[in-house]
């Protein structure tokens, strides 16, 4: 039960930030696909911005310097999750947070608990003890449909909300590393936020999509390249959840400035199979060298973002994402122009 005295004294509190000093928050991986984007966002919203990155003078991280008022109102802080202290300096002065940082492995991990797991859990956690010191007023931290979707022997037709959980042993023994990952952070913060009296509220984006901002291609961008190019011939018609790294920054946004937003949100506009998918890129782009064999096997997850709908979510047309990824990558050299 949500306490509307609470609510009237955030909503009275965030008002009154409003009329007076610009807001500070901090955002944590700026320089990633989904963090570059709030971070635009954000500064064009005239908020000031704390953005931890590993490096700030990284060319990777250049772009962010080059953003509408970054360079009056954008501080890049060196931070590693799991330096502590780190983190706190970042944090320092913040009225909201967004945790976005999280390690993505490669295909193959040779020490998933020191590469993944910690970095994952251990650098939550570590924000979320910083965020508490700081009496930061929310928190939101990204987290991902992969900690919602691993559950064995769960029915196909069968819609998954946010009272599901991947389940932890069976990432372990899939070695669905990432997943494990995302579950096991997300499910912490929530335990830490309850425990402590810290507002959190967790976002869980599905594939995203949309132009690109780094100079790095992150993995879901890969995903949808490789599609296009057709890195693998033979591919799995399974269902695939999209939404446009806009949509989620809208999202982030949402969820931060609500006061009646708690708890889980999933983050997907449009379920598609994967030769559906295919059929409409290729009505626009007919070019491209496809995958030709779809081969029918798991049909894949249905979700809803009917939660976060309801606090007044609106999302693009899949047509709209894939054309303005399409044409990012083909500005960028990713592919060619043909």
């Amino acid at each position: 039960m949500i306490n509307s005295s609470l609510v009237g004294e955030r909503e009275q509190e965030r008002g009154m930030e409003k009329l007076g000093e610009k807001r500070r928050v901090c955002v944590t991986g700026a320089g990633g696909f989904i963090a570059s984007w709030l971070v635009k966002v954000l500064l064009k919203k005239g908020f000031i911005l704390h953005g931890t990155v590993r490096d700030p003078s990284d060319e990777k991280n250049a772009h962010l310097k080059k953003l509408e008022n970054a360079s009056e109102n954008l501080q890049l802080f060196k931070a590693d999750l799991l330096d502590y202290h780190a983190i706190t300096s970042a944090i320092a002065g913040c009225e909201g947070v967004f945790h976005v940082a999280s390690p993505v492995p490669a295909a193959k991990v040779p020490n998933p608990e020191v590469e993944v797991i910690t970095p994952a859990v251990t650098g939550t956690l570590n924000v979320l003890k910083a965020c508490r010191e700081a009496k930061v007023k929310r928190v939101v931290v990204v987290s991902s449909g992969a900690a919602i979707t691993m559950i064995p022997n769960w029915p196909e037709d069968k819609m998954k909300d946010e009272s599901c959980w991947s389940d932890k042993e069976y990432c372990r023994i899939t070695e669905s590393w990432y997943s494990l990952s995302k579950t096991l952070a997300e499910s912490e913060a929530l335990e830490y936020a309850e425990k402590h009296g810290l507002d959190v509220v967790t976002v869980c984006p599905f594939v995203v999509i949309g132009p690109l901002l780094q100079p790095t291609v992150n993995s879901s961008s890969l995903f949808l390249i490789n599609i296009l190019t057709g890195v693998r011939e033979s591919v799995e018609n399974k269902r695939w959840s999209f939404v446009d790294v806009r949509d989620v920054v809208d999202a982030l946004l949402l969820v931060y400035e609500k006061p009646e937003a708690s708890g889980r949100y999933i983050c997907a506009s449009h379920t598609v199979k994967l030769r559906d998918l295919v059929d409409m890129l290729k009505s626009m782009y007919p070019n491209y060298n496809y995958s030709k064999t779809f081969v029918e096997g798991v049909e894949g997850s249905l979700v809803s973002s009917e939660k976060l709908k309801m606090l007044g979510w609106e999302c693009r047309r899949l047509e709209e994402s894939l054309i303005d990824s399409v044409e990012c990558y083909r500005d960028a050299g990713l592919l060619s122009k043909d």
